[in-house]
């Protein structure tokens, strides 16, 4: 939708809002484990209902000590990447020894976001910030109008509904890396299974006091032939 400008009233100067996303990516979840952070998303990007693009990596790492998931609109997140770049190159400037960590990268998000609500020109994501910064792990979440919070697992999307439900019963602080990728991917199935937005292609991403380390891409063993997919409607009251 275009807005005259109302600053310029009398000519023909406009201004632009976002008034939906166009290309989107689906779920992301993290969760805290013994050592660090992990993350995992999929690489699918819908144009509008199509499953268009299926290359499309929303996990990055942010500076020395954050690394950041994003579902949403996937150019808003690529804003959101280019002012994180400008945030971390002036931190640097400063040589001081320091480094920002991930809450005061969770913070700059948080008033990012909700700036940009209220200009009503919203960045349409949804984020999910975590990382490593003197033995302390750090994992929170915000969402395109600037509503945050940190916690041991977040999730966005339909994550928040189907992959949830599954951390508040398996998840505990002493997970290995190996348990707590079996546990990411099994949430990932089931959101493979349930979200007509997810593919069958994934990246999971780790963050410790050593690093930052993204998986390649690989696509998860799936089973179809459960009796609810292949007869859906069975035993349903009021269907056409």
């Amino acid at each position: 939708m275009k807005l005259l400008d109302s600053t310029d009233s009398g000519n023909s100067s406009s201004i632009e809002r976002t008034q939906y996303p166009y290309v989107t990516g689906t779920s992301v979840i993290g969760i805290k484990y013994k050592d660090g952070i992990l993350m995992a998303a999929d690489m699918g990007a819908s144009y509008g209902s199509t499953l268009r693009y299926k290359s499309v990596e929303r996990v990055k790492p942010v500076g020395k000590h954050s690394l950041i998931g994003a579902s949403g609109e996937i150019s808003d997140f690529q804003e959101i990447l280019r002012s994180l770049d400008e945030l971390i190159l002036y931190d640097n400037m400063w040589d001081d020894g320091n480094s920002l960590g991930p809450k005061e990268v969770h913070n700059y998000l948080t008033r990012m976001m909700y700036n940009r609500r209220n200009k009503f020109d919203p960045l349409w994501n949804s984020l999910v910030l975590g990382g490593v910064k003197n033995g302390q792990k750090y994992l929170g979440m915000v969402s395109m109008i600037g509503v945050h919070f940190e916690d041991n697992h977040v999730a966005t999307g339909f994550g928040n509904h189907l992959a949830r439900p599954i951390l508040r019963d398996e998840w505990h602080e002493n997970l290995t890396f190996e348990d707590g990728v079996k546990l990411l991917e099994k949430c990932m199935r089931v959101l493979l299974y349930r979200d007509r937005s997810a593919v069958n292609k994934l990246q999971i991403a780790k963050i410790t006091e050593e690093g930052v380390t993204v998986s390649q891409p690989y696509a998860l063993k799936t089973f179809w032939n459960f009796n609810a997919f292949q007869n859906p409607t069975a035993g349903a009251e009021g269907s056409w």
